[in-house]
């Protein structure tokens, strides 16, 4: 398995909100109302924009906007359009819950059959209402596994590997 990230994703910037400088942001976070507060530091890639510090956020119908401080116009903010939002993974607060876990933890973890035969590497988490863990097989194709326990029933970060237990036809897919 790769070595862990140093950070994590929490959102990605996209188009400009306004004349006044607000971008709108997908959110790649659980806790968006306190990651993304007024005074918020957060480091961004391309890392040469240098680290964002919010300056304003509020919520429009269910899109996220965000002012960050020296970015006062519509043009200021396109310049920051695809950039990636992220925190230190020390920064991030235990989960109480042992069955909880962050997408950076699950990325990467090889997912194998309950027999024991592999599957293939967990490349994303999504978010689509439910989560879904998207596993690359060979060949290049991805399935989409919901992540619920009677699915996936063994996350073993120490060892590397999800256990997937897929319902009848999951695999064709």
């Amino acid at each position: 398995m790769d070595t862990p990230p140093d950070t994590v994703v929490v959102g990605r910037i996209g188009r400009p909100h306004g004349v006044r400088g607000e971008a709108t942001v997908e959110v790649r976070t659980d806790d968006p109302d306190d990651r993304f507060v007024p005074g918020a530091v957060l480091l961004t890639d391309p890392a040469a924009r240098g680290p964002l510090t919010v300056a304003g956020a509020r919520w429009h119908r269910e899109v996220l906007l965000l002012a960050f401080e020296g970015y006062h116009s519509r043009e200021d903010v396109e310049t920051l359009r695809d950039t990636l939002l992220e925190v230190p993974v020390a920064d991030l607060p235990e989960l109480e819950d042992p069955e909880s876990f962050y997408d950076h933890q699950l990325v990467g973890l090889a997912a194998r059959l309950a027999d024991g035969a592999p599957l293939g590497t967990v490349t994303a988490v999504r978010h689509e209402g439910a989560e879904l863990l998207v596993v690359s097989r060979d060949g290049g194709r991805e399935l989409l596994v919901p992540f619920v326990a009677a699915i996936v029933p063994t996350v073993d970060l120490a060892g590397g590997f999800v256990v997937v237990d897929p319902p009848e036809g999951l695999l064709d897919l």
